[in-house]
């Protein structure tokens, strides 16, 4: 059985729209625990729109999935240490030594900044990503495989831990043991439509499993509602939580 833990929530925010990214932000805060912007919202504002949606005290989780030589993955860490983001994304796939430039890269930024080093996280298989989709790419499946592959990787790296779809959460847990994080997209509530996402699952679900952290969107930035959607997932969270 998984290791019973606190799960979190990140909002991702997938928009190019300043206005509307922080609307969505404000609208979950205090809900939620943090925000998500990933590589089109930061293709669009950079740093200074990042500073501008997040409060300084909220966790950020910065999913850039940096992927390049190690030397230009290392560059593109130390640019972007500074924005103290919680979390930041880099692919597996781009090797041991890229992901070892990304780490160490982090660090002596984090220690010449005098603040907290980002949690380093490797992504593993897109959740877009099915079965039939790997041998057109390269990679030999099947998905669970590649996965802990990959993740093993991440952790013999010294990652903090990895992006993986919810169907890998247990088998990622026995690999990697409990210290590990999990961050998980491919949430959807049950009343939710899954959209592009081909390997999902409930928030209630992931979080009995034990991800670390869940990055929910569209279920709640698309809602009439997004306040009332984020409370409604969170409590679904909580309500999946062991008794204590």
């Amino acid at each position: 059985m998984p290791t019973p833990k606190a799960t979190q929530i990140f909002l991702a925010i997938d928009t190019t729209d300043l206005a509307a990214a922080t609307m969505q932000a404000a609208a979950t805060d205090g809900v939620i625990a943090g925000i998500k912007l990933g590589l089109e919202f930061f293709m669009a504002h950079g740093p200074d729109g990042v500073r501008a949606v997040r409060p300084p005290t909220r966790p950020l989780f910065l999913d850039l999935k940096l992927h390049d030589i190690p030397n230009t993955v290392a560059g593109a860490t130390r640019a972007v240490t500074p924005l103290q983001p919680t979390l930041l994304t880099v692919h597996c796939a781009g090797g041991g030594a890229m992901l070892r430039a990304a780490l160490d890269a982090a660090g002596e930024m984090a220690a010449k900044a005098g603040i907290a080093r980002p949690r380093i996280i490797g992504v593993t298989v897109l959740t877009s990503l099915a079965e039939p989709d790997l041998g057109a790419v390269g990679l030999q499946g099947p998905i669970a495989d590649q996965a802990r592959r990959l993740a093993a990787l991440a952790r013999n790296c010294g990652l903090d831990g990895v992006v993986c779809s919810p169907h890998e959460i247990a088998a990622l847990r026995v690999e990697c043991g409990d210290g590990f994080l999990l961050v998980v997209p491919g949430i959807r509530p049950a009343w939710a439509a899954a959209g592009d996402q081909k390997r999902v699952m409930t928030p209630a679900e992931a979080a009995r499993l034990g991800a670390d952290y869940l990055v929910i969107g569209r279920p709640i930035t698309g809602a009439d509602d997004p306040a009332a959607a984020a409370r409604r997932i969170a409590a679904e969270v909580v309500a999946a939580a062991p008794a204590a």
